[in-house]
């Protein structure tokens, strides 16, 4: 269950969560920090086998771990799956850059409001020289 020790630490990470007990670990601890025996107990495997996947959450870099008395508690290390984001981020092709689109959109605006005011004046004058003729 272990890797190269000559793996960067993106395929660390990677690896780790490959393993859908491993995410599923990784879901528990974004919301608090849980005790390793209070992860083990929502798992129908050992808790040797949960100490494990704990062991390959911990050597990535995913979660950290502190000692509480005779408890280990676990919490989740946001920073190593922002990594992993934006890596990925290279291959997402539907993602939009919605700053860059929303400035062209008001520029487009801006340009819009520009041209209509200018056109105003004229059309005002055209139209009220249109009504002087008809009423002549």
């Amino acid at each position: 269950m272990g890797y190269a020790s000559g793996v960067d630490d993106l395929s660390k990470v990677a690896y780790a969560i490959a393993d859908p007990v491993r995410r599923e670990i990784l879901m528990m601890l974004r919301r608090t920090p849980l005790t390793a025996g209070d992860i083990a107990a929502r798992f129908a495997i050992s808790r040797p086998a949960v100490s494990r996947h704990l062991r390959v959450l911990r050597e990535s870099g995913l979660v950290r771990d502190q000692q509480i008395g005779r408890h280990r508690r676990y919490s989740l290390a946001r920073s190593r799956l922002g990594d992993l984001a934006a890596w990925l981020t290279q291959f997402d092709t539907q993602r939009v850059d919605w700053s860059q689109r929303l400035g062209a959109l008001e520029t487009e605006i801006h340009r819009t409001r520009r041209d209509r005011n200018r056109d105003e004046p004229a059309d005002d004058q055209h139209t009220a020289r249109h009504s002087e003729e008809n009423t002549a």
